[in-house]
């Protein structure tokens, strides 16, 4: 076994203030900033592959003309001063740059001038300075007069006072349609009054809560000894054989770097850049009202901007370590997110366990695994990203989906596309839909996938009592062979590995990735969601590395028509067979609400598991220790 020595690489350091401040005045003294700008996304650009361990420290900008002039794609390095490359965009083929903090409020403010939406509330019985709206993403529909255009869409909710949760009342049968460019309402829709749900859901009133419970005793989680990891550079990670860098994209959010485990003595890699690079969530009600709800989270509105600060509440458990990432505001100034990575050491069970009759070895080895987490807001849903590492090698990862669910008024007991949460009160079925970009490097870039099914035999000469079964491996020699459905009956798997390196018996080592298999995207193969969410249409897909192709639906998904991303990286049917790949996986849940889910969601998890097999040589716990009994330990025999 040859397997290649990772080197970490300081370019992967988290963006600084310093820096962000630095690429902030090379665009000013470019010209490219003004009073009428905004940055709708500022990012750290991953080194070219082969860089030297301090390269140039590049940044990608979008950068927003509030006042209409078209935007622009521009590329600036920090290191070297100077703006690289301006793309000047045409919105009506590209589509628009993500959704705006400052356009959420001004959604509003426009509609309380607006002479028709202040009839439609006055039918309803309603003051406008009661009514809060949504401000979400257009999509794109048989509107051509919105091509080229920067469009949002309004839902209208009543919130009686201050601390009313105003999805408690929705406000159905209306919807208005603004240029918030322009700052002009180009439809306001209104299809009759609909009762609106009266019984609020304000989830830490007393009325609703009833006694708080005083039979929760304390758990108390603590490391005398401190954490088994380290933090250096300020973002490099070292715990049991793991080694990785922790990044932060806008976008993106947390982004792992140059994962790879100590083996014998050799830091061998697995992942180069592991992401959750697209999220979106379609909604299934057809009523004309919001048929045309869906939302990616990721690429419209930025998931990582709005990640919270982790200091109040209990959002980690144990001895902790955050990471305060520093992004910009919309004015390209530097904003931390204090404490937005959460960092700890979990015990998760038993790892190994045997009671041998024959040697009377009573054999017990106890589970830990690495975590490192964001929650994020974007607005009724809220997002925890987790990632795992096992001492086994095994990379888990697990979205976490809690918040207020997004309602309706509820149309009558049967209704086929909402579920009833409360007296009139709807919640349409919807899905969230992930995408996982995974940048293999299995012991260097030469690598490949094959397919892995259950074979059952049939009963006959070989398999006399019908007893046997077997499994098949498929080469996905191509991109076009590459794009694939789970298949739960088949226990369908894929695995990745590194032809060039074997293992000790001669198998090349690989990892195996495990979907959940439940349901991709729900919507007709032929509906404008599934042409702009295509990722999602399927549970895998493999493509050649390239430097450009960083998002599954593409760098402008907001108002795009479809085809970008995936479809069009896939288009030239490149060849995969050890080669420099990427596998993205599509994972995700099918939300039928449940009356359990109001007024705040419980929360509900989808994932997945990259696990090794025929990584290692052997077990790669044997020298995990016995946990100490008590009392000098935590382990009670």
């Amino acid at each position: 076994m040859t397997p290649v020595s990772l080197v970490v690489n300081a370019a992967y350091a988290l963006a600084s203030d310093t820096e962000i401040v630095a690429v902030r005045g090379i665009l000013s003294d470019a010209g490219l900033l003004g009073e009428s700008i905004r940055v709708a996304y500022l990012g750290l650009l991953d080194p070219p592959r082969g860089a030297a361990a301090e390269p140039d420290r590049r940044f990608r900008v979008f950068l927003h003309d509030v006042s209409g002039a078209a935007p622009k794609d521009v590329t600036v390095s920090a290191t070297r001063e100077l703006v690289e490359s301006v793309v000047v965009l045409d919105t009506a083929e590209t589509g628009e740059l993500p959704v705006l903090e400052e356009e959420f409020a001004a959604v509003e403010e426009l509609l309380t001038h607006d002479e028709r939406w202040l009839a439609a509330l006055a039918a309803r019985g309603l003051d406008v300075d009661t009514v809060r709206v949504a401000p979400l993403s257009a999509g794109v529909f048989e509107y051509p007069e919105e091509k080229g255009r920067r469009i949002l869409r309004g839902l209208a909710f009543v919130q009686d006072f201050p601390e009313d949760s105003a999805w408690a009342h929705p406000v159905d049968g209306l919807v208005a349609y603004v240029d918030i460019v322009s700052k002009t309402v180009d439809q306001v829709i209104d299809f009759g009054v609909v009762p609106i749900p009266a019984e609020h859901g304000n989830y830490t009133d007393p009325t609703l809560t009833g006694p708080l419970r005083e039979t929760l005793k304390p758990i108390e989680i603590t490391q005398p000894e401190g954490p088994s990891f380290t933090v250096t550079g300020g973002n490099h990670v070292e715990w049991e054989k793991w080694s990785l860098d922790v990044g932060f994209d806008v976008r993106e959010g947390v982004v792992l770097h140059n994962i790879g485990f100590d083996d014998a003595g050799v830091r061998r890699s697995i992942v180069r850049r592991a992401s959750i690079a697209e999220m979106v969530v379609p909604y299934g009600d057809p009523a004309p009202v919001r048929s045309w709800q869906n939302y990616f989270d990721t690429g419209e509105y930025l998931v990582g901007q709005y990640a919270n600060s982790l200091e109040l509440g209990c959002d980690c458990l144990g001895e902790i370590t955050y990471l305060s990432p520093v992004i910009t505001d919309g004015f390209g100034n530097p904003r931390e997110i204090r404490n937005g990575i959460c960092m700890h050491e979990e015990d998760w069970s038993i790892l190994a366990k045997h009671s041998d009759l024959w040697t009377g070895i009573d054999y017990t080895r106890r589970n830990r695994r690495f975590v490192i987490s964001f929650f994020t807001t974007v607005g009724n849903y809220d997002y925890g990203f987790y990632w795992y590492l096992y001492l086994d090698g095994t990379i888990e990862f697990e979205a976490k989906a809690t918040g207020v669910v997004f309602t309706s008024a509820y149309p009558g007991k049967g209704y086929p596309y909402a579920s009833e949460l409360a007296p009139g009160l709807g919640a349409p079925f919807h899905q969230h839909l992930f995408s996982a970009r995974l940048d293999m490097a299995l012991d260097g870039d030469t690598n490949r996938v094959e397919e892995e099914e259950a074979v059952r035999v049939p009963m006959g000469e070989g398999n006399e009592r019908g007893n046997a079964f077997s499994r098949k491996r498929t080469l996905l020699a191509r991109e076009s062979d590459a794009v694939r459905e789970a298949d739960m009956r088949s226990g369908r798997t894929w695995l990745i590995s590194n032809p060039n390196v074997l293992n000790r018996l001669g198998e090349p080592v690989g990892y195996k990735l495990y979907p959940e298999g439940q349901p991709t995207l729900l919507a007709d193969e032929n509906s404008s969601v599934a042409r702009r969410a295509a990722f999602a249409t399927k549970d895998l897909w493999v493509t050649r590395f390239a430097e450009d192709e960083r998002y599954p639906t593409g760098d402008f998904v907001n108002q795009h028509a479809g085809g970008a991303g995936l479809p069009a990286y896939m288009a030239a049917d490149r060849d995969l067979d050890g080669q420099d790949i990427v596998v993205w996986h599509t994972f995700g849940l099918t939300h039928y609400p449940r009356i359990e889910d109001w007024p705040i969601m419980p929360v509900d998890t989808a994932g997945f598991k990259l696990k090794p097999d025929g990584f290692f040589d052997r077990s790669p716990v044997l020298d995990v220790p016995a946990s100490t009994p008590a009392p000098e330990g935590h382990c009670h025999c």
